[in-house]
């Protein structure tokens, strides 16, 4: 019986088909734009992450302070991170590293890379793997040592796509001018510092060695580890107290250093994808209830047409919950129905917005399930009442209608 009823409901629907479309057009379009965003939300928080996977929860993270808020003077010296390894409890590790922009050349290959200045610690503090090779130590660093480690993005600019990481160990490359010997290939990576920094296009000299080879442009941070997510503030602030005191500074003088906390930056930056996608995902849900209206509209005329045949049915026996059930089955295919062409069409558009520089759109089941389902409940709730009132029709005043 049942079967039956969504035959005729299909009959029905199709019997009209471009008003059946008109009425679902928005459902199309809602559901659509639901997966799309979703999606992009889901891709934004993925970016987010993997900028910032190599940071734990517990990192602390110091540079000098940069903008209109610097003063001249402003500058961290290798030596703040000792005093503060040594002055603050529950510091798990401390590292201090310098960066700047470098240009590499191997052979005919060159390119420009991120270069880092470090310590042997930095590695462990950062995540980073060892793909090939091995990494720097601290006799490296004592000996001002002429040895790099570079990241797989950097490998591939300078030995090309189907280059072997085992054949890179042991070549000389240059570095700012300076011949330097490879000794260790870093696995791919994903991650970067603070989000700009990218490892995998990055090369790793001795801190000593990367002081003469970057000179001025040095960029200088200190890394802290705390032992626990707890003492993440404390810590904060007795290295802003540490700091204000070793760089000499008046109590009227702002901070000539910045102080991060990575977790936080990564929190703060999930939120505003959350909001975001909450505020769009409230758009599509407008854009799907509107069009829920539209479906209900539809069904009032089409009870308005069908009364006579509603009218035939109860003559010949059809109950008023076989008159609900086959209306309300007509409102459910409608959106049911818009909602498979709109989860078809998101995921069409999700691919091709990859295509476009910048965007990086994850497919998402939620996605999916959440329009899908929801579509469905618009069918259900907008339907409901135009069956009803067609199910209460006397069946002698809709045999006398025209």
């Amino acid at each position: 019986m049942f079967l039956e009823i969504l035959k005729m409901a299909g009959e029905a629907l199709w019997s009209n088909k471009i008003r059946s479309f008109l009425s679902v057009l928005g459902i199309i379009i809602g559901v659509s734009t639901v997966i799309v965003v979703v999606g992009i939300g889901t891709g934004a928080k993925k970016q987010i992450e993997e900028q910032y996977k190599n940071l734990s929860a517990t990192t602390i993270m110091v540079m000098k302070q940069m903008g209109r808020d610097a003063v001249s003077s402003s500058k961290l010296e290798a030596e703040d991170a000792t005093v503060i390894s040594q002055n603050i409890e529950h510091i798990k590790s401390t590292t201090v590293f310098i960066s700047g922009n470098s240009t590499v050349a191997y052979g005919q290959e060159s390119g420009s890379v991120n270069t880092f200045g470090i310590y042997d610690t930095f590695f462990d503090i950062g995540n980073l793997e060892l793909e090939a090779g091995r990494l720097l130590t601290q006799e490296d660093v004592s000996n001002k040592s002429k040895v790099i480690v570079i990241g797989s993005g950097a490998l591939t600019t300078l030995f090309g796509e189907e280059a072997e990481t085992t054949q890179a160990v042991g070549q000389f490359i240059t570095v700012s001018n300076k011949k330097m010997e490879i000794v260790g290939i870093l696995k791919e990576n994903g991650g970067s510092v603070m989000g700009r920094m990218s490892y995998d296009d990055a090369v790793f000299v001795p801190y000593t060695t990367a002081e003469s080879m970057l000179g001025n442009q040095a960029n200088m941070m200190i890394v802290v580890l705390m032992d626990d997510v707890d003492n993440l503030q404390t810590g904060m602030d007795d290295i802003t107290t540490i700091l204000r005191i070793q760089h000499k500074l008046k109590a009227s003088q702002a901070d000539d250093f910045r102080i991060f906390d990575p977790g936080s930056i990564v929190g703060a930056a999930q939120s505003s994808a959350d909001t975001m996608s909450l505020l769009l995902v409230s758009i599509a849900t407008i854009v799907l209830i509107v069009s829920g209206v539209g479906i209900m509209n539809v069904m009032f005329v089409t009870v308005a047409e069908r009364t006579k045949e509603i009218g035939i049915a109860k003559a010949i026996g059809a109950q008023k919950q076989d008159i609900l059930t086959q209306f309300l089955a007509e409102s459910v295919i409608l959106s049911i129905g818009g909602g498979m062409v709109g989860a078809l069409l998101g995921q069409i558009i999700i691919p091709i917005l990859n295509t476009f520089e910048g965007w990086y759109v994850v497919p998402s089941v939620s996605g999916v399930i959440l329009s899908f389902t929801f579509s469905a409940i618009v069918g259900l709730f907008f339907g409901f009442y135009p069956a009803l009132k067609a199910s209460k029709l006397d069946p002698v005043d809709a045999l006398r209608s025209e």
